[in-house]
């Protein structure tokens, strides 16, 4: 018996990472519950609302049945202003599967009542100069809310556009 220890061939050791490309194409038909129609049919109305989180009175947009924080039921129903300001943003120049062509934005905007901040895609902003486009989407901006004149009762009901129309 040999004291050597046993040796391990590397030939077929992986030196390179590998990858598998899958793609997923899945359909969903999901039920929205009270929450979610009652916003939705807000948005055909051109109206946004949200809920009031009882334990700290904060004003929860999109609305949400239970409180993010202490996951209590949220109580009434607030209507919110269809102004606010820019909190977050981003700006798309590369395609996705079944999104806009490029380039394209979405905000966070939190909206005049509300206190968390509500995504959509900003319209009318050149985006073709990266520079330009993230000065005229700058945090604190402020925002406004429009609404399509055919609704759906989708989130495709409304986008944002820069409130004092410069761009």
């Amino acid at each position: 018996m040999s004291s050597q220890p046993d040796t391990v061939s590397t030939s077929t050791a992986v030196t390179e990472p590998t990858f598998y490309e899958q793609t997923w194409d899945l359909s969903y038909r999901h039920a929205l519950g009270e929450t979610t129609s009652r916003f939705l049919a807000g948005l055909a109305e051109g109206r946004i609302w949200g809920r009031r989180d009882p334990a700290s009175d904060r004003v929860l947009v999109p609305p949400r049945a239970y409180s993010d924080r202490d996951h209590v039921p949220t109580t009434d129903w607030v209507e919110v202003g269809t102004e606010g300001v820019i909190e977050m943003f981003t700006v798309v120049y590369e395609p996705f599967r079944n999104l806009p062509e490029p380039p394209y934005a979405l905000a966070y905007v939190t909206l005049d009542g509300a206190d968390t901040a509500l995504v959509g895609y900003v319209r009318g902003v050149d985006l073709t100069d990266q520079k330009k486009a993230t000065e005229a989407l700058a945090i604190g901006t402020r925002a406004v809310v429009r609404f399509s004149d055919t609704p759906t009762g989708t989130v495709a009901d409304y986008w944002f556009e820069l409130a004092d129309g410069s761009a």
